[in-house]
């Protein structure tokens, strides 16, 4: 069955194994998550639920966002994710989600926003490499050639060019859990996932894994 969570970031260290092994993980605060919503196919035509995470003053919302909360009578959360399911049975409007949802040995797609960089050049945003430094030469890091000169005289789509890095949503696949702490309610995940320290992430069990 798959399931799905919130989570926050909390950072990365590192723990060891019984044969005495270094196993890097990444903290994850998992919820405590609150049902907002259950779609099911009669209503909705798909299966789903929504879950909030993390509280937020009234006052902050809009009259849309805090009429959503006030129908079902669930307290303010700040943010909202959709999670697709097999089945909403067992699952009802108002139900706390911990971090025990998960166990020891599953395996998760994480989805996040990796950190912003700003504008970059080619080199650090595409790996590309630099021109000669010494020589006379004055192209040192800059993109290179744009393409043809009279035919097709334009440079094509998808020229690998300085712009905006990073702010992407990317989700990392099939990372193992490690370690569940009911009692700080943290999961411990190996290797790394998206995003700064406190970043919001979207935990769900592994498409390659069903």
């Amino acid at each position: 069955m798959n399931k799905g969570l919130i989570g926050k970031k909390i950072g990365m260290t590192q723990i060891f194994d019984e044969h005495g092994r270094v196993i890097p993980v990444t903290v994850i605060e998992a919820g405590p998550c609150v049902i907002a919503q259950v779609k099911t196919e009669e209503t909705d035509g798909y299966t789903a639920v929504q879950l909030g995470f993390g509280d937020v003053k009234e006052k902050k919302l809009t009259k849309p966002e805090k009429g959503h909360f006030t129908k079902v009578n669930v307290t303010p959360k700040k943010h909202l994710r959709e999670f697709r399911l097999d089945s909403v049975e067992g699952l009802t409007v108002g139900r706390e989600l911990k971090a025990d949802v998960f166990a020891v040995g599953d395996k998760l797609d994480i989805q996040g926003t990796s950190k912003g960089k700003g504008f970059q050049g080619v080199i650090k945003r595409h790996g590309q490499s630099r021109g000669p430094m010494g020589h006379g030469s004055m192209y040192h890091r800059r993109p290179g050639s744009m393409g043809p000169t009279s035919t097709p005289g334009r440079v094509f789509k998808g020229k690998k060019l300085p712009g905006h890095m990073g702010s992407q949503t990317i989700s990392i696949q099939n990372l193992e859990v490690v370690r569940v702490d009911l009692d700080k309610n943290v999961i411990l995940v190996k290797g790394s996932v998206p995003g700064a320290k406190g970043a919001i992430l979207k935990l769900k069990s592994s498409v390659k894994s069903r």
